[in-house]
């Protein structure tokens, strides 16, 4: 990858700074294939631990997001209403204007010094992925690991990105003297509709062999099934197979997420099922007319057919507080009539 052919942009105003929550803002765009038509907005952040609204209903209460939007660009992205926070629409602005805060692992390593901490759980990758491709030219996450490690402060990170696998070293001496939880994201297999729905991901299969390939290496690895999507991801032949391939992979645990359509989300995903499978619109309209999420109904059936799956396919069953793992609902696999994990 090529990063010398870049070109550093003015430096944003003070309201600029005002509307980033930073001291000072430089734009900067990327002349390579990979990030054309991609623009940057590097900060200087106030703070970087955060606590999650309504942190009680939620199986984890803080969260450090180094990122704000997103290149992986999955239309479905629950995290595309934040951008709209920053006078940015929650479309093309979301994928292609990327706030980087790049005093992240700094900023972090204070925050766990401090005597008020104490040590909580850190979630990361639960609003935009930690590993967008971004990262493999920022590089903050492995000065976020090392702040973690340093303080042996347990932490989770989910994400759809194999870039994590060049952490791999961090992660296990990390996972040496604190609880490490590692969740990869994956859906669904079909090839087609991934090129469409997560067009700025690596492949489903790639994902998996990050799964395999942290197994390997002894740090356990469980896989959030998210998101599946009515009509198009959720036939029982699909779930198998998808099941399958997880359980092939070595995962720990498979936990399946139905699609939901906040707003922000709902309105780029309507757009885009428009475009693709304009045969389905009014089937989601009558799906998810009463809010952002399925039917209760929807969600019990998928998450009984996946555990089941589950079960099949020697994959044991979620545990609150697994160690080494994401952090997942309280008590063992859902029954029958539970309803499903919800990140933010």
């Amino acid at each position: 990858m090529r990063w010398e052919n870049l070109s550093d942009g003015p430096r944003g105003s003070a309201g600029d700074a005002a509307l980033f929550g930073a001291d000072a803002v430089t734009t900067r765009t990327f002349d390579t294939p990979e990030f054309r038509g991609i623009t940057f907005h590097e900060v200087r952040a106030k703070s970087i631990v955060n606590r999650v609204p309504g942190a009680s209903r939620m199986p984890f209460e803080w969260t450090v997001n180094p990122y704000r939007g997103c290149t992986h660009a999955c239309v479905y992205c629950f995290a595309r209403k934040t951008h709209s926070y920053l006078d940015l629409d929650t479309g093309l602005d979301f994928d292609s204007q990327i706030v980087v805060k790049i005093n992240a692992p700094e900023l972090l390593r204070h925050h766990l010094a401090s005597a008020r901490w104490g040590g909580e759980h850190i979630a990361m990758g639960t609003n935009v992925d930690c590993y967008q491709r971004a990262e493999g030219r920022y590089a903050l996450m492995p000065g976020i690991i090392a702040a973690l490690r340093d303080r042996a402060n347990p932490f989770s990170i989910l994400t759809k990105g194999t870039l994590i696998l060049r952490d791999l070293d961090l992660l296990r001496q990390a996972a040496a003297v604190t609880d490490v939880g590692i969740s990869m994201s994956v859906g669904f297999l079909d090839e087609q509709l991934w090129r469409t729905v997560e067009p700025g991901t690596p492949a489903p299969g790639r994902r998996l062999e990050v799964v395999r390939t942290l197994s390997g290496h002894g740090i356990e690895c469980g896989v959030l099934m998210a998101p599946v999507i009515p009509f198009l991801g959720d036939h029982p032949d699909q779930l198998r197979a998808t099941v399958r391939a997880i359980a092939a992979a070595g995962a720990t645990s498979v936990t399946p997420l139905t699609l939901h359509l906040r707003p922000g989300a709902r309105e780029w995903f309507m757009a885009w099922l428009t475009h693709h499978h304009p045969h389905l619109v009014r089937r989601y309209e009558r799906l998810y007319a009463d809010g952002a999420y399925a039917p209760k109904w929807y969600q019990r059936r998928i998450t009984r057919q996946v555990h089941d799956l589950a079960r099949e396919f020697g994959i044991g069953p979620s545990r609150a507080g697994a160690a080494r793992r994401i952090p997942e609902p309280r008590g063992t696999a859902p029954a029958p009539g539970a309803t499903q994990l919800t990140l933010l």
